[in-house]
């Protein structure tokens, strides 16, 4: 077996293949869009040999490519015959739905050229419909949103050698730039002292080891860091036994350069320690 996962994300159009291949972006696969079938054995093969840091590979194959159809079924099985761990997942939706999809979108449905949405739609799943019982996973995506859609393909593909299930994403923001519109848990840390006003410390940032050391030094912060992990610590069990895939931590300062910073790196390398899915990111570091 070669030691490359790769998911296959086909489906109909208008389901949520984008949001998919995103989504497995998000927690470490290597995304292609829109990839020729006929290419994935030269494309595999080169990432085996050049890339040996890349274990997971995410692609979205469907019908905007004409020649799929006609050969994507042989090429998979050539492909597992060599060894390779290839999942099929496909996504569907109900005919409303898509209608619905399209004409939010205002875009044509790849099928339907001179006849309407529906009959495009029709048509395609008559097309689909080998590919999809050939599928390892097909999942309905006519009642989920982005955000349930994305957190139900995680959960599915998350590693399971006894890596922790839930996703932890810790921002850093500035309060001048607004909150971040995706944040489950929102936490101030413009009482800690500010490097800003430091001279030797104002145009660093908060992954400078100085401002780290300058910031973590106060009773204040060590007690609000031991209170703020104990909180999370207690809640995230909770927040995944209800099914929640992802927790957004959001840590706000006045520009989002030193205090957020220094905090959010602490608190994703807790979680990352216990053996979390952890994805730290700086949203306004560079903007003061």
């Amino acid at each position: 077996m070669k030691k490359l996962h790769v998911v296959i994300i086909t489906g109909m159009s208008g389901s949520g293949k984008s949001t998919a291949l995103r989504a497995l972006e998000d927690i470490g696969f290597f995304c292609v869009d829109n990839l020729p079938v006929v290419l994935l054995p030269k494309f595999l093969s080169i990432t085996l040999g050049s890339s040996p840091d890349i274990k997971r590979v995410a692609m979205v194959m469907d019908l905007r490519e004409r020649s799929f159809l006609g050969k994507y079924q042989r090429i998979f099985e050539r492909l597992k015959e060599k060894g390779y761990k290839i999942e099929i997942l496909f996504l569907e939706s109900t005919d409303d739905s898509l209608v619905h999809r399209f004409s939010e979108t205002r875009r044509n449905h790849p099928l339907c050229e001179a006849a309407s949405i529906i009959d495009g739609i029709l048509l395609e799943r008559e097309k689909l419909l080998p590919l999809k019982k050939m599928a390892d996973r097909v999942l309905d995506t006519t009642s989920m949103n982005v955000h349930q859609l994305k957190d139900t393909v995680q959960r599915q593909f998350l590693p399971r050698d006894g890596q922790n299930k839930m996703i932890i994403s810790v921002t850093s923001f500035g309060y001048r730039y607004g909150l971040p519109a995706d944040a489950d848990l929102v936490l101030d840390v413009r009482f800690l002292p500010n490097p800003y006003y430091v001279d030797t410390l104002k145009h660093a940032d908060g992954l400078n080891v100085d401002v780290e050391q300058y910031v973590l030094k106060t009773k204040e912060s060590k007690i609000f860091l031991k209170k703020t992990l104990d909180l999370m610590t207690y809640l995230i069990p909770l927040y995944d036994k209800e099914g929640k895939a992802r927790l957004n931590i959001a840590m706000g300062c006045t520009g989002g350069k030193h205090r957020s910073v220094v905090m959010a790196c602490q608190v994703g390398a807790h979680f990352a320690a216990m053996n979390y899915t952890v994805r730290v990111a700086h949203r306004d570091i560079g903007k003061s």
